[in-house]
């Protein structure tokens, strides 16, 4: 299980991320739609700054195995971060 957790000024919470939502949201954001969805909302911007970019796909059968591995290390910190104004975040597996 992935644990999301943040530190505000008067808020503090943690929020458990199942590893079956994490492989639900790999194939939802790898689908064939989304990808075309994301590169018809970014064309007008990148056209306005005449970027010549397209998001590349991304690819499931290669993100996947990465979670499985992730299973084998848990406890390890992937993201430990400290704002100026107080604000913490921690991603830990």
């Amino acid at each position: 299980m992935l644990y999301v957790k943040v530190k505000a000024k008067d808020v503090s919470f943690t929020i458990p991320i199942p590893y079956a939502i994490l492989n639900i949201g790999i194939s939802i954001l790898s689908s064939k739609f989304i990808h075309q969805q994301a590169n018809k909302w970014t064309k007008e911007h990148f056209e306005r700054k005449k970027l010549d970019f397209s998001i590349p796909m991304i690819d499931k059968k290669m993100l996947k195995p990465i979670v499985k591995e992730l299973k084998n290390h848990k406890g390890t910190v992937l993201v430990d971060v400290k704002a100026k104004d107080g604000t913490e975040v921690k991603v830990r597996l």
